[in-house]
Order: structure tokens, then sequence, then C-alpha cells
């Protein structure tokens, strides 16, 4: 039901309500500046905060190479939300 993108659905769902709010009865240039922030409060948010792969991914081979080696090995797992 949720997953790394129900960010987005909330968002979309509050960005329309904001804009019911401020623009639908003769908006005013405050009225659209407003707007304007919640939209790019939410775009910002989203770029800060989306998931992303690390960069310390390494290929399964190679772990399956450390593994049988007889040496230990930290497997570390992450879920990508």
């Amino acid at each position: 039901m949720f997953n790394q993108y129900s960010f987005i659905s909330v968002a979309v769902g509050i960005i329309i309500i904001a804009g019911l709010i401020l623009l639908t009865r003769n908006p005013k240039w405050n009225d659209y500046l407003a707007f304007g922030a919640v939209v790019a409060g939410f775009i910002a948010a989203w770029v800060i905060l989306h998931p992303v792969q690390t960069p310390l991914i390494i290929s399964a081979q190679s772990v399956q190479d450390k593994i049988g080696a007889g040496q230990p090995v930290l497997l570390e797992f992450q879920s990508p939300y």
C-alpha cells in the first residue's frame, strides 16, 4: 500500500487542496506566491528525501566470492523505501 511513491501521492493531494483554497476566489499576487511556495517546498523535499541507491553497491558475484573464501563477511541489507 505504501511505497517510495506515497510521498508523491500525498504531495499532489495537498497541492490540489492548496490550489483550490488559494486560487479559486479572485486570487491576488500573494495567493500565487503562497501556492508557488507550497509547490516549491514539496519539490525541494522530494529532491532531498527521495530514495536512492547507495554508491557502495557491489555485484552479487563478488559477494559470493567473499562468502566462499572462508573469511567473515558483513552483509548490510537496505530497503528501497
